[in-house]
């Protein structure tokens, strides 16, 4: 399947014998373009030219410049479909017809391509069809740009919706925190004051627990100083008469030291139930 032409068409800016002829060192230039060939139709506004670059004709410059045929139409549409700035164009006088150069530099060389185009057989038609091309070409950029602006407006328009949709989710997350923040503040202070309640009323348990300790440990104080020592004297009478007559007449003499301790201990309490009356 043989691919489809592509067409351009340019306005570039050269160098003309007369700067005062019609056109004024600008030309337009329509190109088709083919996987081994193009062919050019040129106009400055009063006359046209044509040139039709054969298949053969490419093979032989591209072989001339070492390049593939692809490359070399490559870089001819370059020059040719966009004007560059940093290349010089000259469109001359060649005998019957015009000649068309440009320069471009190659591995720091300046070189230079030209072809010959021939007088257009039917010059109005020629130019019309590059006046239909470029104006078919506006319609096509000022329907795109018709595009593009409707869809930027609409990004925009989306754009601020979802600013302002931003805007309100950020005020309704702010009063959210807010009142969230509010309730935990009441909640936490309700469960202090419960806390504050609780060990309240555990200091109070704890000390009427110890409330009652306390007096019987008073109690048991008071028992133990109400208590009297006992007097010297009967100690002493009960040393006396717990000790070993040395005439036999005092105690018994068969009696063992074990009766002789409970019979003591038996006087000292009568004599303390004496002294407490």
């Amino acid at each position: 399947m043989a691919a489809a032409p592509r067409h351009s068409c340019a306005k570039l800016s050269v160098a003309v014998e007369d700067p005062k002829a019609p056109g004024g060192g600008g030309i337009f230039v329509k190109a088709t373009w083919l996987p081994t060939r193009f062919s050019l139709a040129v106009t400055d506004g009063a006359g046209a030219w044509v040139a039709d670059a054969s298949d053969a004709e490419v093979r032989l410059r591209a072989e001339q410049w070492d390049q593939p045929v692809s490359e070399y139409l490559a870089l001819a549409e370059r020059y040719l479909a966009f004007h560059q700035p940093s290349s010089t164009y000259s469109f001359h006088e060649a005998g019957a017809g015009r000649r068309l150069s440009w320069t471009f530099e190659k591995q720091g060389t300046k070189l230079e391509w030209r072809w010959k185009l021939q007088p257009a057989p039917h010059p109005q038609q020629t130019i019309a069809e590059v006046l239909d091309f470029l104006m078919d070409a506006n319609i096509r950029l000022s329907e795109e740009v018709v595009r593009k602006t409707q869809s930027f407006e609409k990004v925009k328009q989306e754009a601020e919706n979802c600013l302002q949709q931003s805007e309100r989710f950020n005020t309704e997350k702010a009063e959210f925190e807010q009142a969230s923040f509010t309730k935990f503040v009441a909640v936490l202070n309700s469960k202090k004051a419960k806390l504050r309640q609780l060990k309240d009323r555990i200091a109070a348990l704890e000390s009427a627990d110890k409330a009652p300790k306390e007096e019987e440990q008073e109690e048991e104080g008071h028992s133990t100083d109400r208590t009297e020592p006992i007097e010297e004297g009967s100690d002493k009478d009960q040393s006396v008469n717990d000790e070993p007559s040395e005439t036999g007449g005092g105690g018994d003499p068969h009696s063992s030291p074990e009766k002789s301790a409970a019979a003591a201990t038996s006087r000292g309490r009568r004599g303390r139930k004496r002294t407490r009356k």
